[in-house]
């Protein structure tokens, strides 16, 4: 392991994490810890609960927290910064990629605008969690290596236990990061950061001559590619804030986050959302309208013309939509069995989600029965997925007559529609066990969530839809 980060003073703060009473290990990721190149008994090491409860610095590290502004729900906010994190170390793995080691609820820093600085125990597993059954989907993601609980109290709306998380990214930059540094410091510093954060996310760019202009079309690129794969799985962020965006193109910041059950376009989770700002349907807009603020700062670096430079950076923009609506359009069209691909593709996609929509159909069970139906399972009911009968027959009938003569890919089908997802309401029953000292409900389900598209016939009915009860109409952010 080697320094948390190359990025000067200007970048951070040297600060160390504030230690726990009691730590314990809540859970650990072993599969994570040997893809990194960790030793195999990494977890049974002493100094390994020590560095990762913030009770100690690994070996020659010193701690860092990280300088970052954001537009927040579109309102500006000069300097946000690591609140409650600390970077403690980078590392090489096997595949010769450098990854970044940070915990989460570590403790207050100097950006914590008089924060405790520390996490929920249940905020903490619901990222572990989620960020691993993201990875499980083979979305691009931020990793959870472990959980630590505390033994100390954190209060929130009511006391509860308190944990540190060990979150593992190719980069903590963000676009947050980049607006701080044009926002407070000079050219210089963004020469920097931006060099930084193209060793560190975008290798293949080193010592171009057009890097930096290579580096906004990546990030324009990766950004359609993850929001695009978000929503064909029924994944909605919840706080698409310019701090929540990666410029490696990860998912980060598991908060409010939430897969939808019935489908509906504008659905929204987030307690804070209260205008839908970050429903479902509003992600890919949102998500240019951060990439326009990234490229604002990226434009002293394009050109010395400031009108050139605008130019250059519209043109990069203006390629967003067409990858992201070509993304979408691909994964979707795999999700129903289709290969051959028609120009009218983008209303048919349209035509069924209305479809799913009236008929309050389960987004991921309805795309599982028909991948069970296109395989002639005579027992799948896919009409129960559906409150009406008239939605699921036109959403059948529609799915027939742009198959054609085309026979369903049911092997792409079953690689596209899950059977497990983090269901909301399961999520929160794991958690509720958890907080109690039982993790076997929460160990079931990340066991599930790794293998996403394999049926498991022991599963416990973790795959299945709430009951009215059981459904979760808003998550918290947990901070």
């Amino acid at each position: 392991m080697t320094i948390a980060t190359p990025l000067s003073q200007r970048f951070r703060r040297d600060v160390a994490p504030v230690p726990v009473a009691s730590p314990r290990f809540s859970v650990v990721n072993v599969p994570l810890a040997e893809t990194l190149g960790l030793a195999t008994d990494f977890f049974e090491q002493p100094e390994t609960l020590t560095a990762l409860s913030g009770n100690g610095p690994f070996q020659d590290q010193s701690p860092v927290a990280l300088a970052y502004a954001a537009h927040q729900f579109g309102n500006w906010v000069p300097l946000l910064g690591d609140g409650r994190a600390h970077l403690i170390a980078t590392l090489k793995t096997p595949a010769n990629k450098t990854v970044e080691l940070q915990l989460k609820g570590s403790g207050p820093t100097p950006y914590s605008r008089n924060g405790d600085g520390r996490a929920t125990l249940g905020a903490m597993l619901r990222e572990f969690l989620v960020s691993e059954a993201m990875a499980g989907l083979g979305i691009p993601t931020t990793r959870s290596l472990a959980v630590v609980a505390t033994g100390e109290d954190v209060y929130r709306r009511r006391a509860e236990p308190g944990a540190v998380l060990t979150r593992v990214a190719t980069s903590h930059v963000r676009v947050g990061t980049f607006q701080y540094a044009m926002a407070h410091l000079d050219r210089d510093a963004l020469v920097e950061l931006a060099e930084h954060e193209i060793v560190r996310s975008y290798p293949d760019l080193v010592g171009q001559e057009d890097r930096f202009l290579l580096l906004l079309r990546g990030a324009i690129a990766r950004q359609a590619q993850l929001i695009a794969r978000w929503m064909c799985v029924g994944f909605i962020h919840g706080v698409m804030n310019t701090d929540n965006m990666a410029i490696s193109g990860e998912t980060i910041d598991f908060g409010p986050c939430a897969f939808m059950d019935a489908f509906h376009p504008k659905k929204v989770f987030s307690s804070i959302d209260e205008y839908g700002r970050y429903a479902w349907d509003q992600q890919p807009a949102i998500a240019l309208w951060n990439l326009t603020r990234f490229a604002e700062c990226l434009l002293p670096l394009l050109n010395n013309d400031r009108e050139a430079a605008i130019a250059q950076a519209r043109t990069e923009l203006e390629l967003f939509y067409p990858q992201f609506e070509s993304a979408f359009e691909a994964g979707m069209l795999k999700k129903f069995g289709i290969t051959i691909r028609h120009d009218s593709d983008g209303e048919f996609i349209a035509t069924m989600l209305r479809h799913m929509m009236e008929g309050r159909a389960d987004f991921t069970l309805a795309f599982r029965k028909l991948t069970q139906h296109a395989a002639e399972d005579v027992s799948v009911d896919l009409q129960s997925q559906f409150a009406t009968q008239a939605s699921g027959l036109a959403f059948m009938a529609h799915w027939r007559d742009r198959l054609g003569s085309e026979t369903p890919d049911v092997a792409g089908m079953q690689q596209a529609n899950p059977i497990y997802i983090a269901r909301n309401h399961q999520v929160e029953a794991a958690l509720a066990e958890a907080e109690h000292g039982n993790m076997t409900r929460f160990n079931r389900f990340w066991e599930l969530l790794r293998t996403p598209f394999t049926e498991h016939p022991t599963s416990g009915g973790f795959e299945a839809a709430p009951l009215p009860d059981e459904e979760v109409t808003q998550t918290f952010c947990g901070t």
